[in-house]
């Protein structure tokens, strides 16, 4: 990858650069599924965790569980959610919007003071859409960005996954960057664009 191309996978369609990546072991947590999927969901994660060297915890010891999985058949369900007030601030106008346009996925960073991830709530209404993928395919991709802070723009044009053969798989231009993104001498945050400068570096190395 180019640092032109790295660059426009953290750029906001605001034009600010923003990255981060999570700076502590994910707890993640699942709700509103049977126990089969809960299976390929974990499989899912520690694939991803395991690509780019971060635990993976039992508990988080400030906040319990710091990556929180929600699925529902329709946003209404979320304020039914015992407590989900309290850590998703604005809920009510945030279902509203949700629901004005239709979406069927949604994610929430919380960050630490020096600017890395430390908690992640995904939100997916299982339409028929995400309903008709199968749930390794829904699985990797929900964990392939959470892992870090992407541009909003980021997977419009192109998936993160590929096609290989029967499988679907993580392309290996993403998992090189995620891998680069997670070295240590690689900051927690980032929201100057040089900072992509220094990511394609590190993919280069790595390819070596």
């Amino acid at each position: 990858m180019t640092s032109d191309e790295i660059e426009a996978l953290f750029t906001r369609e605001s034009g600010e650069y923003a990255f981060a990546r999570w700076g502590r072991p994910l707890a993640p947590v699942v709700f509103g599924v049977e126990e089969e999927p809960l299976g390929v969901i974990k499989g899912a994660i520690d694939a991803v965790c395991q690509l780019a060297g971060v635990s993976v915890a039992e508990t988080d010891p400030e906040l319990g569980s710091n990556f929180i999985w929600f699925f529902c058949k329709d946003w209404s369900e979320l304020p039914e959610v015992p407590n989900l007030d309290r850590l998703v601030p604005d809920l009510g106008p945030l279902v509203a919007r949700l629901e004005a346009v239709e979406a069927n996925q949604y994610r929430i960073f919380r960050f630490d003071e020096a600017g890395a991830i430390k908690a992640c709530f995904v939100f997916l209404r299982m339409d028929q859409y995400l309903s008709d993928l199968p749930a390794e395919t829904l699985a990797l991709n929900q964990a392939v960005q959470s892992m870090l802070l992407w541009s909003d723009l980021a997977f419009r044009a192109q998936s993160p996954l590929a096609v290989a053969g029967e499988t679907t798989v993580l392309r290996p231009d993403i998992a090189a960057l995620i891998r680069a993104a997670y070295d240590p001498v690689m900051p927690g945050a980032a929201q100057d664009a040089t900072h992509a400068l220094r990511l394609a570096a590190r993919v280069d190395m790595m390819s070596v």
